[in-house]
């Protein structure tokens, strides 16, 4: 009986101390794209996606336009309610356009942005009852999510990144920075294997050859799976699908991803 009693209560511990140390499942779902990848939702120039799973609910961009963001929001099942952390990447509107509208609807935010947003941005914002966070440096803003800190000099940016099971998770905005130099700049935050870049990596106007020179880049940097879009420019995402191949991750409006 002894012996019974003394193998369940090992079986316990051994269930417990497996399961704290676990990550829980994190999902991204891309809320506003430029493409679109589930059938019924609407596609506009911008980005935006929501991350679940984490310590808390995060809202990266909020597109152009808040009635498109909404109709996504909609047909998607998202709570907008549920959201407690928006980082915005940078100042441009497709990225933040829609997000008064979004603090019509749920103001009890904080919200991490580049500490060179304009003050009168800051202030209306405030107004709405959300709270600002201005970010210079990487910080940690919950458990497994990290900002890489506003980068650049004259587009300044910053992206977010998340510590998953299956390895480091880096999602950009526009990479007005350079993506590549976002990367390294990851790999300094999160020592940590980089499963997957997505995003938009802003390489409309390069060349092809300067497009390979970046996904070489993205190898020697060990980044395991790709997922450009939004103003990565439709050649460039061709040029990275052929080199990545079945690591190469489709994005677009509706694509949920998980980790």
């Amino acid at each position: 009986m002894k012996k019974v009693i003394v193998s369940v209560v090992l079986l316990f511990l051994i269930t417990v101390i497996f399961c704290a140390d676990k990550k829980q499942e994190i999902s991204v779902t891309i809320l506003y794209d430029n493409y679109l990848f589930t059938e019924g939702l609407k596609t506009q120039w911008g980005f935006s996606c929501i991350v679940n799973g984490t310590e808390k609910t995060i809202l990266f961009d909020t597109g152009t336009y808040g009635d498109t963001l909404f109709y996504n929001i909609d047909r998607l099942n998202v709570n907008p309610l549920g959201v407690e952390l928006i980082v915005l990447s940078h100042f441009h509107t497709d990225h933040t356009g829609g997000l008064i509208p979004f603090l019509e609807k749920n103001s009890d935010v904080s919200i991490y942005m580049p500490v060179s947003f304009p003050d009168s941005f800051k202030i209306e914002v405030a107004e709405k009852g959300a709270e600002v966070i201005s970010v210079t440096d990487p910080v940690e803003i919950c458990k497994d999510v990290y900002l890489t800190g506003e980068m650049g000099t004259e587009i300044k940016e910053q992206a977010i990144i998340l510590d998953t099971e299956k390895g480091v998770v880096l999602i950009a905005g526009c990479a007005h920075p350079g993506i590549v130099d976002i990367i390294k700049r990851t790999k300094e935050v999160v020592k940590k294997d980089i499963y997957l870049v997505c995003g938009g990596f802003h390489l409309s106007l390069h060349s092809e050859d300067e497009v390979k020179k970046i996904i070489s880049e993205f190898k020697e940097l060990g980044v395991m799976n790709a997922g450009p879009t939004h103003c990565t420019g439709k050649r460039a995402i061709e040029l990275f699908k052929e080199a990545y191949g079945e690591n190469f991750v489709q994005m677009g409006a509706g694509r949920i991803l998980t980790f």
